[in-house]
């Protein structure tokens, strides 16, 4: 999953839009954005923050100064613990070439101390979109995690898993059906670029995904199943 694969992976499949959403992490976004440039596919800043109910969340970002205000607070948020790598792997960080940059030491793969109302709050203040993760996963997704889903929430989309359609997941979750859904793969490998979303958008930006959820002026989002 190194820049330079992910971006030849996702134009192999036609795919001109991404977001690399790292666990409580960006240091790899950049890498990814200049390894795109030039080749016709956009990348997003974003992160999948692990609130404190042990929920994930995905922050799409419109720039990455955005994001990077953004990492400071989850920082900020995070316990003080180095990361086990024996067990769950080093944490490389590295350029738009693939080389090595640095290690973070730092846990990321654990919960922050922000609560799902204090993200969305945090991350609406920088102008980003938050969209709860794969929704329907036994592993930190919403419905499963906490059974419900709060109005007042008022999420702008829902994301739902690759395993699930969303006439499934509506008929598990009724509640998911006054929203608009987006899938994807949740990628960790080069072969699990499938889930396609689709928008019909002007450009390939944060605000016009946020007026294709919204249905206005035209713009449209849907899923395909292949």
């Amino acid at each position: 999953m190194i820049p330079p694969l992910i971006v030849e992976r996702a134009l192999e499949l036609g795919i001109d839009l991404i977001a690399v959403t790292d666990h409580n992490a960006s240091a790899n976004v950049s890498a990814v954005q200049k390894a795109a440039e030039g080749t016709g596919l956009t990348v997003l800043p974003g992160m999948e923050v692990q609130t404190r109910e042990d929920v994930h969340l995905l922050c799409l970002f419109a720039s990455l100064a955005d994001l990077e205000v953004w990492q400071h607070e989850v920082d900020l948020s995070l316990p003080d613990e180095l990361n086990p790598a024996d067990y769950l792997g080093e944490q490389f960080v590295v350029d738009e070439n693939g080389d090595y940059v640095r290690t973070e030491t730092r846990l990321l793969l654990t919960s922050t101390k922000f609560s799902i109302e204090e993200v969305i709050e945090r991350v609406n203040q920088l102008g980003g979109l938050v969209i709860p993760a794969h929704v329907n996963r036994t592993a930190y997704g919403l419905f499963p995690t906490l059974g419900f889903l709060a109005a007042w929430w008022n999420f702008p989309a829902l994301e739902i898993s690759r395993h699930i359609t969303p006439e499934a997941l509506n008929n598990q979750f009724p509640s998911s059906k006054d929203h608009p859904l987006i899938q994807s793969g949740d990628v960790h490998r080069l072969d699990e670029f499938v889930g396609t979303t689709y928008f019909e958008i002007e450009t390939r930006s944060l605000n016009e995904i946020r007026l294709a959820l919204l249905g206005e002026n035209g713009r449209k989002v849907w899923i395909s199943h292949k």
